[in-house]
């Protein structure tokens, strides 16, 4: 999609429901200079930001690494280390990048067209989304030091959003530090990897060498300054002790507190100020696709009509101003909200659910389901769920385990069922959940996916796109490769002292100060 479109859309997106991504203020006044303690829901499994989709690892890692582009306060995409917006041909299939000149790597020398390239390559092997855009691209080639070529084999109307986003990022970083396993973590970000100790922090520090843009902050675009010293991610799986190191001064800034906590949070003002990030995300229950007792379509259909959407948001959030119970995947007033297949959301009819189970061949083998606690309203769903099915003749086996294990275990198919987890809301359909793309935990595949996807994303004009999308949502409700929930508010808490922080789905802390 050209520059122009992207702006209208994301425009109109954002206006239609006011994604969480707020535009930074000025920040000459802010105060330079200590460390910032955050309190994040767990222990990050890795740092690699292309291997793993896990929203911790982007939001950590997002501060080391830069993507080409990225996203403004409206969800446009914006340059990042790309100069300006790509030059496109006529046909939709080349795209001439310029990258910035003079940006420093953290190793002291300059970033170059042949880092991009290695860095974009390494993500289409490896990362679940830049595989699905690696099956697109004919031909990736630096043109002299400071330009890259992609050509595409057809048009494909993501590309842009997908090397903007910061979950599975097409991180760009030095091509000598590239591996397949990293072991040094070599960005152009604001901070720099300094130290990690498992289960205690992962500490970053200012980056002196830094380029930043010239343009202002606007969202995760133009302009950012490290102005702490530090930054010191510190996981915290037991959400009330985030709470209540938020409240004690203990953390600076607390991430994805239950929303119970509200009037608490509320009350420890005006030393604590609460974050409520609007549209934050949706919860969804991945479906394993390829082994165990739900590769059967028929039987992942039983299960959906066992289930209540609205019973297990209620479970997740409680307070009704933090979650809407809809079927749709995108809100109303949007360019893709649509209808299709929604009338099999929030069935919660046990008796036709035990029937299609046995008709389905059903006999009683338990459906594993994974939750963590780390995300207090995973679990409670989680509970919920499992008392559903149980009443439609299903035997469950709940595994409650912490977020780094469910990553991990997600990724064999023999271990699990169903699993819990959420993602944030984009204006781009493709950016999530990752089980759109290619080889992402639950593993669906299908011919109507693969026909319905690439009517999809070959329309590179937005209008018709937004009728396209319909015939995608009915898939997913038909083959039920994951079940969408509902949609939430997100709450999280600051410090006072925590000056110019903007609210955002993957907080981050460059433009942000702490004063004394």
């Amino acid at each position: 999609m050209h520059a122009s479109a992207w702006r209208s859309f994301g425009g109109a997106l954002a206006t239609a429901i006011v994604l969480g991504l707020g535009a930074a203020g000025a920040h000459a006044e802010l105060p330079r200079g200590g460390a910032a303690n955050l309190a994040m829901v767990g222990e990050p499994q890795g740092l690699d930001p292309m291997v793993s989709t896990a929203d911790l690892v982007g939001t950590i890692m997002q501060h080391v690494y830069e993507p080409l582009y990225t996203f403004d306060a409206n969800w446009s995409v914006a340059p990042m280390l790309a100069e300006g917006m790509p030059v496109v041909s006529k046909d939709g299939l080349t795209y001439g990048i310029a990258i910035r000149k003079g940006v420093k790597l953290h190793s002291g020398r300059d970033l170059n067209a042949d880092d991009v390239v290695a860095s974009l390559q390494r993500w289409m092997e490896l990362s679940p989304r830049g595989k699905s855009v690696g099956k697109e691209v004919a031909s990736l080639t630096a043109k002299g030091p400071l330009g890259v070529e992609l050509k595409l084999r057809n048009p494909y109307a993501p590309l842009l959003a997908q090397l903007a986003l910061p979950s599975g990022m097409a991180a760009i970083m030095a091509k000598e530090s590239i591996a397949p396993q990293l072991k040094e973590f070599v960005g152009t970000g604001p901070y720099k990897f300094k130290e990690r100790r498992p289960d205690q922090f992962t500490v970053l520090t200012r980056f002196e060498g830094y380029s930043a843009r010239k343009e202002a902050p606007s969202g995760y675009a133009g302009r950012r300054e490290a102005l702490l010293d530090e930054l010191r991610f510190v996981p915290v799986p037991n959400a009330n002790t985030r709470v209540e190191g938020s409240l004690s001064g203990q953390f600076q800034y607390a991430d994805l507190l239950p929303v119970e906590a509200i009037g608490r949070i509320e009350k420890g003002a005006p030393a604590v100020v609460p974050i409520v990030t609007k549209n934050f995300g949706f919860p969804y229950i991945v479906f394993n696709t390829k082994e165990g007792v739900l590769t059967s379509q028929p039987l992942r259909r039983a299960v959906q009509t066992a289930v209540g959407q609205g019973e297990l948001m209620a479970a997740g959030f409680g307070d009704n101003r933090f979650f809407v119970v809809e079927p749709n995947f995108f809100p109303k007033g949007t360019p893709y909200y649509a209808a299709a297949g929604t009338n099999v959301y929030n069935t919660r009819n046990p008796q036709a659910a035990k029937e299609a189970a046995a008709k389905a061949g059903y006999n009683g083998q338990p459906i594993r389901i994974m939750a963590s606690r780390q995300y207090e309203f995973h679990y409670n769903m989680a509970l919920v769920m499992s008392e559903q099915l149980k009443k439609a003749g299903f035997k469950t086996d709940l595994q409650v385990v912490d977020w780094a294990t469910l990553v991990q275990r997600r990724n064999d198919p023999k271990l699990w069922d169903v699993y819990f987890t959420h993602s944030g809301l984009f204006p781009e359909p493709m950016l999530s959940p990752p089980q759109l793309g290619d080889d992402a935990p639950g593993w669906w595949d299908s011919t109507a996916k693969k026909s319905t996807l690439q009517a999809f994303n070959q329309q590179t004009d937005a209008a018709k796109r937004g009728a396209l999308w319909g015939a995608v949502q009915q898939t997913v409700y038909d083959e039920v490769p994951f079940i969408e929930v509902g949609k939430f508010n997100g709450l999280s808490a600051r410090s006072a002292r925590l000056e110019g922080y903007t609210p955002a789905i993957w907080p981050f802390f460059w433009n942000t100060g702490l004063a004394k």
